[in-house]
């Protein structure tokens, strides 16, 4: 809403308090009136008029004051401000305003060497602020080179009301480390809050604490926290939907019990010491891994309908424990690097994934990779809808022997056709030859195949983050050398199986990356 809101309701007038009396009094029968008042956008101004002065037309809409309040405190803390110098109806909400947020931006300190100012100018705000109605409080963001820890402590005590819902404290990463004062949270204070996020700071819970009774999301980043003093804080915030863990380095065990019945997100995500979760609750349907040989073997993962896992060697795991683990999947990403070992055939299926993306990446990858291979995860997923396959080497040193040529030993599966795989995606596109032949089996077996993408540009670990057709240019001469046999190896096999139906879209290098080549 912002100052559009606020331009807004500086052009409406509120009626005088002279009418409200008038009003008031006639209502009553103490004066007598020829006609009741009506009060519209366009109605002539009767007390001017008496003045002797200048009949003019005003805006007259009477908005309560409840409204003006709660449409004020929907305005980020900027704007808030700037409408409260104006106005003095909102110079009185100001002192209640309900969310704070501090950082560079808000307090309009992005010029160079105005940093000195962000002490002064917080607790400026703060004096003026009654305390009243805060419900958001947020520290984010500061000077690098602003030591503000004791400060920090002084702030959050005034921000630490029974009535604070949402508070996020994001300390500077290379400031000393910063203990977060977990005493304010006593006194039932904790109750009250909706959303923690923390970052680059100490946290230790105690059982004292008690119940955090009202917490739906927890977000820790580089929090120094163990993981017992995390299971308490999980074993007492019964309504808790959404966890996030980041770079805790500290956390050896993850254990989520299962009374946290509302836990439906999950995202772990480097913290590098953790090799263990064990899931108890019942409803996580959203699950994001990234780590070193973490351990799921133990758990309840049944309901889980997105997964994405970032780890070494996922691959061939995924196919031999997924669809035992995780039955209910419909979105499957896996980033998988340094891959050395083959998939295996799947035996069990994902009757209800829809979406897969696999990504294959790392120094140590395997030239002699069989692509070819993935083709069992389209026997396993009856129901898939739509497949991207990454490819991102540091060296593309496949077979050295081109298959341009020799085409008489492409292997075949048994025929199985797919009646729902719509669009495959191939980025890094090589001219390996069990790339090829995986192609080849998409193109005769996938009967509802409407989109085909090859690219053969450099891929990414992640292509949803990118537009399609934008290309980071490609600085490995020796790669961009190998894309013409890769054209050839498209024209010569690929393209001439490609039915009516399919459009194929070949995706070369952009100018820059040719120039690089030339």
């Amino acid at each position: 809403m912002g100052l559009l809101v606020l331009n807004r309701l500086m052009s409406i007038r509120r009626p005088r308090r002279r009418r409200f009396r008038r009003a008031k009094l006639a209502r009553k029968g103490l004066i007598a009136t020829s006609a009741k008042r009506k009060y519209s956008s366009c109605q002539q101004d009767d007390d001017d008029d008496s003045r002797g002065g200048k009949s003019m037309r005003k805006s007259e809409i009477y908005i309560p004051e409840d409204i003006l309040c709660h449409i004020y405190s929907l305005m980020p803390m900027r704007d808030a401000a700037r409408a409260a110098c104006v106005s003095r109806a909102f110079l009185s909400s100001w002192r209640c305003h309900p969310k704070l947020t501090f950082n560079e931006n808000t307090l309009g300190l992005r010029s160079c060497g105005l940093e000195k100012h962000f002490i002064r100018r917080v607790d400026d705000i703060l004096e003026k602020h009654s305390g009243i109605g805060l419900k958001t409080f947020k520290l984010l963001q500061f000077p690098d080179n602003l030591d503000i820890c004791d400060h920090v402590d002084r702030w959050l005590q005034f921000a630490m009301t029974p009535a604070i819902e949402e508070l996020t404290v994001i300390m500077y990463e290379a400031m000393l480390p910063y203990n977060f004062p977990c005493s304010l949270l006593s006194n039932g204070i904790a109750n009250s809050i909706r959303s923690l996020v923390l970052g680059n700071c100490a946290f230790h819970p105690t059982v004292e604490l008690a119940s955090w009774r009202s917490l739906k999301k927890l977000c820790l980043s580089w929090v120094c926290i163990t993981g017992p003093e995390l299971g308490c804080l999980l074993s007492n915030s019964f309504v808790l939907e959404w966890l996030e863990l980041k770079y805790c380095k500290e956390i050896v065990s993850l254990k989520i019990p299962c009374t946290l019945q509302r836990l439906s997100y999950l995202d772990v995500f480097q913290c590098k010491r953790l090799r263990f979760i064990k899931n108890k609750a019942p409803n996580l349907t959203t699950f994001y891994l990234s780590g070193y040989n973490v351990n799921l073997s133990f758990g309840e993962w049944s309901q889980v309908k997105k997964l994405r896992v970032c780890d070494s060697r996922l691959v061939r795991y995924a196919s031999d424990n997924l669809p035992s683990m995780m039955p209910n999947l419909e979105t499957l990403s896996i980033d998988s690097f340094s891959e050395v070992v083959n998939a295996t055939m799947l035996t069990s299926k994902f009757l209800c994934l829809k979406f897969l993306n696999i990504s294959l990446s790392g120094l140590t990858f395997s030239p002699s990779y069989d692509y070819f291979c993935l083709a069992s995860f389209f026997d396993a997923s009856p129901f898939l809808e739509t497949f991207f396959l990454s490819i991102s080497q540091q060296q593309m040193e496949h077979e050295s022997k081109s298959i341009v040529g020799d085409f008489s030993h492409m292997r075949q599966i048994a025929e199985h056709r797919h009646e729902y795989l719509k669009s495959v995606v191939i980025n890094g596109f090589c001219y390996s030859k069990s790339l090829v032949e995986l192609t080849c089996h998409i193109l005769e077996n996938l009967v509802s195949l409407e989109y085909l993408t090859l690219n053969t540009a450099l891929c990414f670990a992640n292509p949803f983050k990118r537009r399609p057709g934008l290309c980071v240019p490609m600085e490995n001469k020796g790669i961009l050398k190998e894309v013409p046999k890769v054209l050839l190896a498209i024209q010569t096999y690929i393209a001439r199986k490609v039915p009516s139906t399919v459009r194929l879209n070949v995706v070369e290098p952009c100018r820059m990356c040719k120039a690089i080549m030339y």
